[in-house]
């Protein structure tokens, strides 16, 4: 049971994703993620409310503050499926 409750965390996709990535990593706002990241709060929301998609520019900076891979930022704004690899 906990393989399943295991497999459910790493599919998490877009707010939910951006959430706990948050969470895990003490940010307690959207703004404070956003700044650290140096884009607009409204972007940040939009993209991990999968309205719109970053530029690839974007991703080195996405992955540096967010402590994340390049596959886990795709895969949680469902660019890649969560069986893709890059």
């Amino acid at each position: 049971m906990a393989n399943t409750a295991q497999k459910t965390a790493t599919n998490k996709t877009g707010l939910e994703w951006l959430r706990a990535r948050m969470e895990k990593l003490g940010y307690s706002s959207l703004e404070e993620v956003a700044q650290e990241i140096q884009i607009n709060r409204g972007n940040l929301y939009r993209y991990f409310s999968l309205e719109t998609r970053p530029s690839v520019a974007l991703l080195p900076d996405l992955c540096r503050v967010l402590k994340a891979s390049p596959a886990d930022i795709l895969k949680a704004l469902e660019i890649l499926g969560p069986n893709d690899r890059l």
